[in-house]
């Protein structure tokens, strides 16, 4: 009998409060995740794991390493066609990035059951490499890894298209949250999980709880962004909103509860489409916020306290995002490099 997987959730609002897929020990696992992750990190682990036992068809305790190999191999697979590729990297099958999560997702399950205990499993059968199935940990560490994620640079939004975008946004609300994201590189999450006490209006600043990891941080933020935010306190947020969340729905039966990750993206879309842009992520504008910054003389590691990173290696990525960095630090060089040839020469 093939194993299937139903992901069910349970809402209470907008508030995700359970996940379930149906079997004693996936559901075991989610609670698990859901009492320590953030809720989109736990929505995107239960979706992975569903994809994951959709496409195997066993109970977790009957999956080994050639079953995890099958599904690398399904995921790569032609999606439309073998003659179908993305532009960016020529693949056929999904990013190498979608995998590598999903492949993360399936290795932290049987992590988790085979410390449990409760499957029978001794080994995680997820390997970290061609390697990794080597008695030396040694040689696991230098195996050829499963998924080779490409390092690229993400796209940067011109002035132009940032002032098209701020005057096709038709709300303060709206124009307040991209703001958020392109003059304080708030994320997504962090823009969403605002509440009216994290606003310090005047020391300029903002509390940041809802971050990535879980990890807070106050943050600094343009007086132009406070002055689009109190016009949309004054003058469109529901006196009556029961939510202490900064960014609440502002028409239709949910009017004054707060906004969601698909309400956001639907403002970003919309905006786009009405000014003639392509379609830019959330991502994108705190990435064109920091590359800014950084072009203007910001240091790396105020950039990195600004952003919330966990290591100062995320945030080097903006130096080669920031136009010029690379060419005045070779034309530094070489200047030295043709100084010390004249003085030999002389």
């Amino acid at each position: 009998m093939t194993f299937t997987a139903q992901l069910v959730r349970s809402m209470q609002g907008s508030e995700l409060q359970s996940l379930r897929l149906g079997d004693p020990l996936l559901d075991e696992y989610l609670a698990f995740v859901g009492a320590r992750a953030r809720s989109n990190t736990w929505l995107a682990i239960a979706f992975d794991l569903k994809v994951f036992f959709s496409v195997v068809g066993k109970p977790p305790a009957d999956v080994r390493t050639p079953d995890v190999l099958r599904f690398l191999t399904s995921q790569r697979s032609p999606r439309h066609g073998s003659t179908v590729v993305r532009l960016a990297d020529g693949e056929a099958g999904l990013a190498a990035r979608t995998i590598a999560r999903r492949l993360s997702s399936i290795r932290g399950l049987f992590d988790y059951l085979a410390v449990h205990g409760d499957a029978g499993l001794r080994v995680n059968p997820v390997p970290h490499g061609l390697g990794a199935r080597q008695p030396s940990i040694a040689r696991a560490r230098r195996g050829v890894p499963l998924i080779r994620t490409p390092r690229t640079l993400p796209r940067v939004v011109s002035p132009t298209d940032v002032d098209a975008l701020l005057a096709a946004l038709r709300t303060r609300r709206d124009q307040a949250m991209v703001e958020a994201m392109l003059l304080g590189g708030l994320r997504r999450c962090e823009v969403l999980g605002l509440c009216m006490t994290d606003v310090n209006i005047g020391e300029r600043r903002l509390f940041i709880t809802e971050s990535k990891g879980g990890r807070q941080r106050i943050v600094p933020i343009s007086s132009r962004f406070f002055g689009t935010l109190g016009a949309y306190i004054d003058q469109e947020r529901p006196p009556a909103s029961a939510t202490e969340r900064l960014f609440v729905v502002l028409k239709g039966p949910r009017r004054g509860q707060p906004l969601s990750a698909a309400g956001l993206d639907e403002v970003l879309e919309g905006a786009c489409a009405r000014a003639g842009l392509p379609h830019l992520s959330c991502h994108q504008l705190r990435h064109t916020c920091f590359t800014r910054l950084r072009e203007a003389g910001m240091a790396l590691e105020a950039i990195q306290a600004q952003a919330g990173h966990a290591s100062i290696e995320s945030t080097c990525i903006y130096l080669h995002l920031a136009n010029g960095w690379l060419a005045g630090e070779y034309r530094r060089a070489f200047e030295a490099i043709d100084a010390q040839a004249v003085a030999v020469l002389q």
